[in-house]
């Protein structure tokens, strides 16, 4: 039997698609936005090298942050601006600013992505903007100094916490009233709804808790609270809060105790505490939810946790009082 020999026109071809295929590879990689309170920047951490490749001037005090529904554009919350300041990520310029009323700090975008809900902590209002017009469409009285908010994931509730008041205030998006309250525990600071859009999870950072709330009924069903060797238990202070698409896990930055949990999401039981840098803030997966990026206030830095591994990987520099983080692409 006759063999062919291997021609090095195939091994330089082969080698060429391989160029390629690694080159495609690379063109694949995220963007890590992390907004740097003190700085009043943007860090840009590229997910491969897992540097900072840029930063970006912005607005006094930029906290919250959030993607457009296309993707190619990105809200930032400058609090001591009194503004929404939009982004164009490809670009990476400032394209416009929008109304938010006074010192906004957190905010959620409709599933349409048509419309902004901004937790107004100065005021004690909801401010809602029509991204189209750049307008505001209406505002919404709530409790002392709100400051999460989330939307449902079939659009029919937007929620604020309040952090005085210590409640769950419920907005019907039809109406634009606020129509019911759920009391949590102290100085509630971040919600977030369950992939099906049956739960509601609410961190209370004073309170040391995370309470999971029924949406149907707007009834508490279960508190969960945490304990860490050698942790004092009023260092242990939840805020940002992120849940699996699967319901496998939810993962809660724990404040000042410098770690986050790790929460079987169907028992509500705490399985895993995994230390991270000083002040831990928030937190936001990659699109695949293999990585979860958080951010440490006073360390100024992002630490990058493995999902599958439980496993923190790195730390990475950014500014100055890293708050909010989004990820953007693959």
């Amino acid at each position: 039997m006759h063999t062919r020999p291997f021609r090095p026109l195939a091994l330089s071809a082969l080698l060429a698609l391989s160029a390629l295929l690694a080159a495609s590879q690379l063109s694949l990689a995220a963007n890590v936005y992390v907004s740097n309170e003190k700085d009043n920047t943007l860090s840009v951490i590229d997910s491969n090298s897992l540097k900072v490749v840029k930063t970006i001037a912005v607005g006094k005090r930029p906290r919250g942050l959030t993607l457009s529904k296309d993707g190619k554009s990105l809200y930032i919350c400058a609090s001591d601006d009194n503004t929404v300041q939009v982004l164009d990520l490809a670009s990476g310029k400032i394209s416009h600013n929008l109304p938010s009323g006074e010192d906004p700090e957190q905010f959620a975008l409709a599933p349409d992505g048509k419309t902004l809900y901004i937790a107004n902590e100065n005021n004690n209002v909801v401010t809602m903007i029509d991204l189209a017009s750049r307008r505001v469409s209406g505002q919404v009285d709530v409790g002392v100094e709100p400051e999460g908010m989330a939307v449902s994931p079939d659009g029919r509730w937007a929620v604020n916490t309040s952090e005085t008041t210590n409640m769950v205030h419920w907005i019907d998006t039809a109406s634009r009233k606020l129509v019911d309250n759920t009391l949590v525990d102290q100085r509630p600071r971040y919600a977030r709804f369950s992939p099906d859009g049956k739960l509601l999870w609410v961190s209370s950072e004073v309170g040391g808790t995370v309470s999971v709330i029924d949406v149907a009924s707007r009834k508490r069903l279960r508190t969960i609270r945490f304990a860490i060797t050698g942790i004092p238990k009023d260092r242990i202070q939840p805020v940002g809060i992120r849940l699996t698409r699967d319901g496998r896990y939810a993962f809660v930055p724990l404040g000042p105790a410098n770690h986050v949990a790790v929460i079987d999401a169907r028992t509500y039981q705490p399985l895993k505490y995994l230390l991270v840098g000083r002040r831990v803030w928030h937190a936001e997966f990659s699109a695949d939810e293999k990585q979860l990026w958080v951010t440490n206030g006073i360390s100024n830095d992002v630490s990058l946790i493995d999902v599958d591994e439980l496993k923190v990987l790195k730390s990475i520099p950014v500014g100055r009082y890293p708050w909010g983080v989004v990820v953007s692409g693959s």
